[in-house]
């Protein structure tokens, strides 16, 4: 079993606590997204893990075995960085194999390995050149090849698409979680897209200051966050969240409407019209504050025009004015389709 558990985990620069008591399990097989803005120490634990960090505390078991004080090359696991890390004066062929070669791995099983995992990656056509004759794209399959070819059980990935266009990264995306899944790896892949948690990940780990904001599947962040952080970083666009008595209201842009306008002061003004092809994002100011609202195909909303802005109530979360922390949610028999006019105080 392949299962990685950390506990309690903390790590502290100077006076700062980059991680700070962090706990968390990745079940055999799984992928677990590290999500967060920069700063909130997701790489760093992601560099505990690996053993390039030593932890002030905690602990980190990987296959049931205690590898908190390991060197990284005791730990069986593979990295990926965002810096692809190839060696320019070598082949596609002798990049893939150099850490077998350097482990003293036969040269008969290395050229099978080889040959099987550039099959997979989609690099057979490729081995003799070097990377300078190769695109961003193919350079990365190359270091996702490095990775695979140890054919260790966990495999680590710390922002392995951000020097790739959007393009290549949705590709890429596509590729990575096939994968991992058809090879049955245990992995951690560290980012700050919230597309790309969303898209690969069976579970997201949301991390601020060092600390895990809330944790879950991506299905269980969108439709339950936990705090009005977690409301905002996952979605696009965010959460619209609107201060009202002591209490926040959040709202999803698609489950928000433009009906007509009431003719008062409680009206919302469109400032923003963003056509997208399937839908258009709709952005309104109302009291001063900024409302997106999600319509689906074309919109005949131009700025300027005034809508009263209606939602189901069971749409609805709450979150405390103060702590941010989500209250209880609706009521499962809350009446649909009633039109609502938000309130701020």
């Amino acid at each position: 079993m392949s299962r990685i558990e950390v506990t309690e985990l903390t790590k502290a620069f100077d006076d700062r606590r980059a991680v700070d008591a962090v706990s968390f399990r990745v079940e055999a097989g799984e992928l677990c997204v590290l999500l967060g803005p920069s700063g909130c120490g997701k790489s760093t634990t992601l560099r505990l893990i690996a053993g390039l960090e030593d932890p002030d505390d905690g602990t980190i078991r990987i296959a049931d075995r205690d590898v908190t004080h390991l060197a990284p090359k005791d730990r069986r696991i593979a990295m990926v960085f965002q810096s692809y890390a190839l060696f320019p004066h070598l082949t596609v062929a002798d990049n893939i194999t150099f850490g077998l070669e350097v482990r003293g791995v036969p040269r008969a099983q290395r050229r099978e390995r080889l040959a099987r995992v550039a099959a997979l990656v989609g690099l057979s056509d490729y081995l003799k050149r070097k990377p300078g004759q190769m695109s961003g794209g193919q350079r990365q399959r190359v270091a996702l090849a490095r990775a695979i070819i140890a054919e260790q059980p966990v495999c680590l990935m710390d922002e392995p698409l951000s020097n790739l266009d959007a393009k290549l990264r949705g590709e890429m995306r596509v590729e990575i979680r096939a994968l991992q899944q058809r090879l049955g790896l245990s992995m951690i892949y560290v980012t700050h897209d919230q597309i790309e948690a969303m898209t690969m990940a069976d579970r997201v780990i949301l991390m601020k200051d060092g600390r895990i904001e809330q944790q879950g599947s991506p299905a269980e962040l969108y439709e339950r966050p936990a705090t009005t952080f977690a409301a905002r970083f996952i979605g696009a666009p965010a959460m619209n969240l609107i201060r009202q008595q002591g209490t926040i209201l959040g709202l999803r842009a698609e489950h928000m409407r433009l009906d007509p306008p009431a003719g008062g002061p409680r009206d919302a003004t469109v400032s923003s019209v963003e056509y997208l092809g399937a839908d258009t994002i709709v952005g309104l100011m109302l009291d001063g504050e900024a409302v997106s609202v999600r319509v689906p195909g074309r919109t005949a909303a131009r700025v300027g025009d005034r809508f009263a802005l209606g939602w189901d109530p069971a749409h609805e979360h709450r979150f405390d004015g103060v702590t941010g922390r989500r209250l209880d949610s609706p009521s499962a028999g809350a009446p649909e389709s009633r039109p609502a006019t938000a309130t701020m105080s």
